[in-house]
């Protein structure tokens, strides 16, 4: 947060993001690439923080976007159209053994946003345009594979009616009464772009 006292040429302001291709090493090492690190930091598709990564990644690709969000901004995604997109994730199978399927929960659905100029909010609020409720399928691990967008099914919906819940968290059931029947990859730019235009409740 910026101090009574503090003006703009005092801040450390950090230099434009340059894409990294993963052959760049690392200087001080005999060995050792951003490819390296990535390998180290990412092996497992599965685990709940990547594959949250994985979700966003997906949405971000399905809907053109050019901007990368940064890891203080309060949603995931921004679309060419400036359609600002929170991405949830759940999945039955987790990367560790378990007696039985995961029950299917969406939850921080609200937070406090943040900037550096104000610090953060006061109060937890809806802050994107758009929600996408992402979930992956699979149901034995013989049958996961991280890299197959068709295992992926995408529940869509518009800010009002997630904020008309008044949840911060919400099961599979609730996000079907909200946004009807999933949509697969190739489909969720459209549906999107529908749910932004008319965010009006699903009726079966």
């Amino acid at each position: 947060m910026l101090s009574d006292s503090a003006t703009p040429d005092d801040w450390h302001t950090p230099a434009e993001l340059t894409p990294l291709d993963g052959n760049e090493a690392f200087r001080g090492m005999d060995v050792g690439t951003v490819l390296d690190f990535w390998r180290y930091a990412m092996p497992d598709l599965r685990t709940n923080t990547t594959r949250g990564l994985l979700a966003e990644f997906l949405v971000h690709r399905a809907v053109g976007a050019v901007a990368h969000t940064t890891a203080w901004e309060s949603f995931d995604v921004l679309t060419p159209d400036g359609l600002k997109v929170e991405v949830k994730t759940s999945a039955y199978l987790q990367a560790w053994g378990q007696p039985r399927l995961s029950e299917i929960r969406f939850s921080r659905l609200r937070g406090r946003a943040w900037n550096p100029e104000d610090g953060g909010a006061a109060e937890q609020s809806y802050n994107a345009d758009i929600y996408v409720f992402a979930l992956h399928t699979a149901l034995t691990h013989a049958d996961y594979d991280p890299l197959d967008t068709g295992q992926w099914g995408f529940y869509v919906v518009s800010r009002p009616l997630v904020e008309a819940t008044r949840q911060a968290s919400l099961g599979l059931a609730s996000v079907r009464r909200l946004c009807g029947e999933p949509v697969a990859y190739e489909e969720l730019a459209d549906r999107i772009a529908t749910c932004a235009c008319q965010p009006l409740p699903f009726t079966p």
